[in-house]
């Protein structure tokens, strides 16, 4: 096959950081190269490199034999290299057209500056209905479910010539619907000679599309080879430097004790989108909610957080009636909640790892304005070490460190105003194996402690592997609820279909 892609020795430092280090990366046409790594490994900051977004400070990039010296993003761009990244990059207020166009706009003839709107949208409709995606051109994007944006990113991505597709976790916020058609679209892509680098942590995924792996660890370039050499468990041994017999650690805790609930929910309605009754969380359980999206799981998490209004609320945390009209409310009565969306939702990503651990708890380390820069400073440092969180310093900008260590620190923000429940919601969304296994660990750690845990999931393994009982949403309401003994997939997900 012809070589679209030659990476050799790339080397990228940034302030306190040593990002990369001698990686290298093949691609060949037609081919999808599967770049793997825990968070952290570098994976990303190689395809900014690729993209013109980061310089590289030293090594070789060749695009179909050619050396490429001064890379940025509109060279790289004109060479094919199309980028679909982890964080979605479209403009909420514009149309889906008005996105794909961008910087690619179409100008009606013989008039300078003024697009052709029409002609536009034809070509959007019609490269959406190549994808099978029914999408409205003329829909603004903010109306879109995430799902939708990610699909239209994938669609923008295709409109120029493209000869190499980055893909940086696309399959994280899709449903197995929508995963299954993106299969579909990545094998009609290398059918026609597309390379396609793949970056993601599902690596059960890979089976469907891989033919070759790139594993990275520590920014370094660890090995290359054909997918259909290697096994699952080399592949998660070469990532993680050490041996992983199992995804999901053993509970050390015991069986859940009935007789002291936690979390009870009387009910909760808002109009016919949601109508919860009658749900128990018992002390010494991980309470897993499933459901397929818009089924309310979400939903119901923020209007117990008080970041949704509803029509009735009634719950009561530990035999106590709980009325929250605010999140301060709600953090007050010892409710924490891990948005499902981190960036955007969990995360200062400009302010430092100090000043995000502290977010949440500034009125327990302050005197009437001013705050205990001692007691900040040593809180902080008690959760990176507690946690194991690896950051340069206190002072670096979180936006900076990996995806598994800015879920850390999110879990940190809300372990510092010690809390009876603790709502994770996607908790191991877009990080590596590694790093969800600590985070099941610490989940674990605190129901252990007696801390109340759901964990909403849309990922069946991970809902089997790690909660010790599974509620099943379908439609706003509760369809079903399993003890262990009869978990299994086809189980759980016929109440949350049928």
């Amino acid at each position: 096959m012809e070589e679209l892609l030659r990476m050799e020795n790339i080397n990228k430092s940034f302030p306190g950081v040593k990002a990369l280090s001698g990686v290298n990366l093949v691609l060949k046409k037609g081919q999808l190269n599967a770049l793997v790594g825990e968070n952290g490994a570098g994976k990303s900051t190689l395809m900014k490199v690729l993209a013109g977004v980061h310089q590289k400070d030293s090594g070789k990039i060749f695009i179909e034999g050619n050396e490429i010296e001064n890379l940025d993003p509109d060279i790289a761009l004109k060479l094919g290299i199309s980028i679909v990244y982890q964080e979605l990059n479209l403009f909420s207020d514009l149309t889906v057209a008005e996105n794909m166009f961008i910087k690619r706009e179409i100008m009606v003839k013989g008039i300078k500056f003024v697009i052709d709107d029409k002609s536009q949208k034809i070509r959007a409709k019609e490269l959406l209905n190549s994808l099978n995606l029914q999408i409205n051109p003329d829909e603004k994007v903010s109306n879109l479910s995430v799902a939708e944006q990610q699909m239209v990113e994938i669609a923008k991505s295709l409109l120029v010539n493209c000869k190499i597709l980055v893909m940086d976790e696309p399959t994280a916020a899709l449903t197995q619907s929508e995963i299954d058609n993106l299969f579909r679209i990545i094998k009609d892509l290398k059918t026609k000679g597309v390379g396609i680098v793949y970056i993601s942590h599902r690596l059960e995924e890979l089976e469907k599309i891989c033919d070759v792996v790139t594993i990275l660890k520590d920014g370094k370039f660890v090995k290359s080879c054909s997918y259909k050499d290697i096994t699952m468990k080399d592949m998660i041994s070469s990532m993680v430097g050490r041996n992983m017999n199992t995804k999901f650690p053993i509970a050390k805790y015991e069986a859940c004790n009935k007789k002291e609930i936690i979390l009870e929910i009387k009910q909760v309605k808002r109009g016919d989108k949601l109508n919860v009754k009658n749900v128990k969380l018992y002390k010494n359980e991980i309470l897993g909610f499933y459901g397929l999206m818009g089924s309310g799981r979400t939903e119901l998490a923020r209007v117990l957080f008080a970041a949704d209004k509803a029509d009735v609320v009634e719950f009561q945390i530990q035999g106590k009636n709980v009325k929250v009209k605010s999140i301060h409310e709600a953090m007050n009565k010892g409710i924490a909640y891990l948005t499902e969306d981190r960036k955007k939702e969990g995360l200062a990503l400009g302010q430092s790892v100090e000043y995000n651990i502290n977010l949440v708890n500034l009125d327990k380390i302050s005197k009437g304005q001013i705050v205990n820069v001692k007691e900040a400073k040593q809180n902080a440092e008690s959760y990176i070490k507690g946690l194991n969180i690896k950051t340069p310093s206190l002072e670096q900008l979180v936006k900076n460190l990996s995806g598994g260590n800015q879920q850390k620190i999110i879990i940190a923000k809300w372990l510092s105003r010690n809390p009876k429940l603790l709502i994770f919601d996607e908790p191991t969304r877009g990080i590596d194996v590694g790093a969800k296994y600590e985070v099941y660990q610490l989940m674990q750690k605190l129901v252990e402690d007696g801390i109340g845990v759901i964990m909403i999931s849309s990922e069946l393994p991970e809902i089997i592997g790690i909660s010790d009982r599974v509620l099943i949403m379908r439609e706003g309401s509760v369809s079903g609820v399993l003890e262990k003994k009869d978990y299994s997939e086809e189980n759980i997900l016929s109440y949350a279909i049928n």
